[in-house]
């Protein structure tokens, strides 16, 4: 059998290794999955329950809003109530970096060339370093310096780097080197170089993604393409799919897109067959009624929906288990070997029941 290749990890086992609250990335530690709320931080019941929801997809990092005062002071209620690491996202007001800090946030995340004078930037890394709080230093592509689009004739993944360079020297010049970065574009293809230009030059820890990348369809697959290109060059210790919709289709994408460049395993991964003229059943709710039902089983798994009695259960021989619908009736299977012929209107229950047993026996 052909040994599969394997992504290169040489680049996250060189960056620095720095822990977030209860969690650690860097140093070649697992690619931990981002996410952010889109409650008001204010309303501390319904934001809790969304990182609660989050923590359930599969969320391991949170980041919150922080822009009022307001917001600030209620980090302290959300983060005695999670169990995930909390980060405070912060723009333009130190103050409101200082009162994230003071309510417990497990990391900052900040912009220093929009925070202010280096005076100010110098309270929050102090503050930081008081607390032992890492900083995210964010570059986006949206607020590049006039002086770096000038220099490089536009936005240019050269001045994305170049500006992150100088926020960590910033911050490194007093005397802080709990330091995570993250270059962020929309542009799939200039974010991936820029991730790729930065991480040449520096050791340290990336929180990789493509900002603004629309949709849940456009956004994800823009996410897909752009979080290949980084992660299979060993870049990259969290990634968040950014999605203009509910965020924890951000966890489940990110998940599919770990499991598919096998950078993690665990949990079921539902592979299904394009229709064609030989279905005979509704392949398509089919499939969406066993991903549903798989979703949040513990078990590292992948199941097959095929829709072709025929060759189905051949095509999908890699697969654990699977069904293949027919007209009136279905086989289940189990790596590519038929085990039984059930009813159609039986096949999910029949299935059902079958991971019940493997569950089980784990």
């Amino acid at each position: 059998m052909e040994k599969k290749q394997q992504l290169p990890r040489a680049g996250r086992e060189k960056t620095k290794k720095i822990r977030i609250g209860s969690r650690t990335i860097g140093g070649g530690s697992p690619i931990l999955i981002q996410s952010m709320t889109n409650t008001k931080t204010e309303d501390v019941d319904a934001t809790v329950a969304q990182i609660e929801e989050l923590t359930r997809a599969g969320c391991e990092i949170v980041r919150c809003a922080v822009p009022t005062q307001e917001a600030a002071a209620a980090l302290r209620q959300i983060r005695r109530q999670i169990s995930i690491p909390l980060v405070a996202d912060i723009h333009f007001d130190h103050r409101l970096a200082l009162a994230a800090i003071d309510s417990g946030a497990d990391k900052i995340r900040i912009n220093p060339g929009n925070i202010g004078s280096a005076e100010k930037v110098r309270m929050v890394v102090d503050a930081c370093r008081e607390r032992d709080i890492p900083i995210r230093v964010g570059v986006n592509s949206g607020s590049l310096e006039k002086e770096l689009v000038q220099k490089y004739g536009g936005v240019t993944a050269a001045g994305l780097v170049e500006s992150a360079l100088d926020k960590v020297r910033w911050i490194e010049e007093m005397n802080y080197d709990k330091i995570v970065v993250s270059i962020k574009s929309s542009d799939v293809l200039m974010c991936a170089q820029a991730y790729e230009e930065f991480s040449k030059v520096s050791s340290y820890p990336l929180h990789v993604g493509i900002t603004e990348a629309g949709t849940l369809l456009t956004g994800s697959i823009k996410s897909a393409v752009g979080l290949t290109l980084i992660l299979s060059k060993g870049i990259g210790d969290t990634v968040r799919v950014s999605l203009t919709g509910d965020p924890v289709e951000e966890v489940r994408g990110a998940k599919q897109i770990l499991r598919s460049l096998e950078l993690r395993s665990g949990g079921v991964e539902v592979v299904s067959c394009p229709t064609c003229g030989r279905t005979q059943i509704d392949l398509i709710g089919l499939a969406e009624q066993v991903g549903e039902m798989t979703r949040d089983l513990p078990m590292d798994l992948k199941v097959a929906v095929m829709g072709c009695v025929v060759n189905g259960p051949g095509e999908a021989r890699e697969a654990d288990i699977g069904i293949a619908g027919g007209k009136g009736f279905g086989l289940l299977f189990k790596k590519g070997e038929v085990i039984r012929k059930v009813p159609e209107d039986e096949l999910l229950s029949a299935l059902r029941e079958e991971l019940k047993l493997l569950e089980g026996s784990i």
